[in-house]
């Protein structure tokens, strides 16, 4: 039987955290000197993550992408997607990725049944690249995205947060790269969260697992979740002290550094005239349009101002075996534990059910909300 949320959602879709270390320190993403890890015993090992995605298919889900962290810096990988592929019940396998490590393994990748590929890129110049990802070259993700296209993994998606200040003079230059290749440029608002010093923003209130959590947003309370077994669903993390996170663009930044679908949009069709809307290939979220003429395209992800969550289809397992049933709302069950102690099959499906039960109607960023404990690469972006 498939899985259907409290809003009549349909969920085929896992994105799976394989691991939440990363080879790059992105401004928006991560502190210069890093994010707290988990310990390495914390961590899902292939086997176990395999049982997990196994379980998900005979619940109906049929699209697995990979994340981190950064996915490729995990040596298990390659083996991670094989056995993946030989589900019954997968239909699609994807992966995100920043890129650098790719060039030398994407053969590989796709020979195990990788189907498509995000790389994630926010600038073409080479300066600027190390003034925003800290870390690597963009000669060698230029490379990764050539040798994704030779693999044959069309449309390559693109993935590029436009930040004001930071990047926003690059983005005729990125859609210019549509016109030629089988690209799909996807232009992603920048989400003013962050968990670092300067976000005086409001929060989630102090839950209290007995009773039916909610969260309080300009005067209104706004029930979120079902109330079933909430024992189960639990919001404790590891706080992250504000004075020790340095290098990361904090919340204000963020904000100030926000540029919207439209003017994005509206700067792409002064220069290339009106495009029309498309659609690609499994694009989830995104609105899609094209240059008329162009081989490739252009998509927008407006989780701000124009947010797909009615049509949200996903869960997220982050690589330390919780299961998340929203992004941007704290709450997450533990598979882990249950996993290492003896649950069986049905044991874990129960608490993917009880994991959709929930998933929230929408996400708050727009109120300022954000999830408290845990950054981007530990949940699994």
């Amino acid at each position: 039987m498939p899985l259907i949320d409290s809003f009549g959602r349909t969920i085929d879709y896992l994105r799976v955290s394989v691991t939440d270390r990363c080879n790059f320190r992105c401004i928006y993403c991560m502190p210069e000197e890093g994010a707290p890890i988990a310990p390495g015993a914390d961590l899902l090992s292939a086997e176990e993550l395999i049982r997990i995605i196994s379980v998900a298919s005979r619940l109906g889900m049929r699209k697995i992408r990979f994340t981190g962290g950064e996915p490729l810096v995990r040596k298990d990988l390659v083996q991670i997607i094989q056995c993946t592929a030989k589900l019954s019940g997968i239909e699609e396998i994807s992966l995100t990725t920043n890129g650098f490590l790719l060039k030398p393994i994407v053969d590989k990748l796709t020979n195990a049944g990788l189907n498509r590929i995000n790389i994630s890129l926010d600038t073409l110049k080479h300066d600027r690249f190390v003034s925003i990802a800290r870390r690597g070259s963009l000669a060698e993700v230029l490379d990764g995205i050539e040798a994704s296209l030779a693999a044959g993994l069309h449309p390559v998606k693109l993935n590029c947060v436009v930040m004001r200040g930071w990047n926003e003079d690059e983005i005729l230059d990125f859609a210019q790269l549509s016109l030629e290749r089988k690209i799909d440029v996807r232009f992603i608002e920048l989400m003013p969260i962050n968990w670092s010093a300067g976000d005086d923003s409001p929060r989630s209130e102090a839950w209290n697992i007995t009773s039916q959590p909610t969260i309080t947003s300009t005067g209104n309370r706004l029930t979120l979740y079902a109330n079933a077994e909430l024992e189960t669903f639990r919001q404790s993390f590891q706080s992250i002290d504000p004075t020790e996170v340095k290098g990361q663009l904090d919340a204000n930044q963020m904000r100030r550094a926000f540029v919207s679908t439209d003017e994005i949009l509206r700067a792409i069709e002064k220069r290339f005239g009106s495009m029309v809307p498309t659609e690609v290939l499994v694009n989830g979220p995104a609105r899609s349009y094209q240059i008329p003429g162009a081989t490739g395209t252009i998509s927008f992800i407006s989780q701000i101002t124009n947010d797909m969550c009615k049509n949200c289809n996903r869960l997220r397992l982050t690589a330390d075996g919780q299961l998340r049933p929203c992004l941007m709302a704290d709450g997450e069950v533990d598979l882990r534990t249950h996993l290492r102690t003896g649950a069986d099959d049905e044991q874990l499906a129960e608490l993917f059910r009880i994991t959709v039960l929930h998933k929230p109607a929408e996400h708050r960023l727009e109120d300022g909300l954000a999830p408290i404990g845990r950054n981007m690469s530990q949940l699994g972006g």
